[in-house]
């Protein structure tokens, strides 16, 4: 399971909006600039199933299935150069078909692959953030924030 500590900074009964950190391991780490768990590299707002009932202010531990993560980094980083590559040669076989330039044309359904693919990244995205597979979980509450003690030692 991949985790990452983080702020609630609102929740219902349902969700919570978490802010996570860039911490000391992500420096260290030699996908820093590309990864940060859900987002850029920087402190980022991660909507989270809200299965601890943590509340505003609360420090919490996010839980992600690695299954799911690597997946998911897959279709995200993956799925678009292949799309391109596959696209490219695609363009330079057909090429010749439509009586255009072989490296013109394998160019042109490149990038035109490479942009369909974040089509699709997009409309299967929306269909996959409705399943909770594929959301963050708020498994622990680290500290609350009107005590600032740890649940555990309660």
């Amino acid at each position: 399971m991949v985790t990452e500590e983080g702020i609630v900074i609102r929740s219902d009964t349902v969700s919570a909006w978490v802010m996570t950190m860039k911490t000391d391991a992500c420096e260290s780490c030699s996908a820093k600039g590309g990864c940060h768990i859900f987002g850029g590299g920087k402190d980022t707002e991660v909507e989270a199933i809200n299965t601890a009932g943590a509340k505003p202010g609360d420090t919490v531990i996010l839980g992600f299935e690695s299954g799911s993560f690597l997946k998911l980094s897959f279709f995200l980083y993956v799925f678009p150069v292949l799309s391109m590559i596959i696209g490219a040669l695609v363009g330079q076989e057909t090429a010749g078909n439509f009586n255009i330039d072989a490296g013109t044309f394998s160019v042109i359904a490149g990038i035109g692959c490479f942009l369909l693919a974040f089509l699709i990244i997009k409309l299967v995205g929306k269909r996959l953030s409705g399943n909770t597979r594929y959301r963050a979980n708020v498994i622990k509450i680290k500290f609350r924030a009107s005590s600032n003690v740890s649940p555990d030692n309660d």
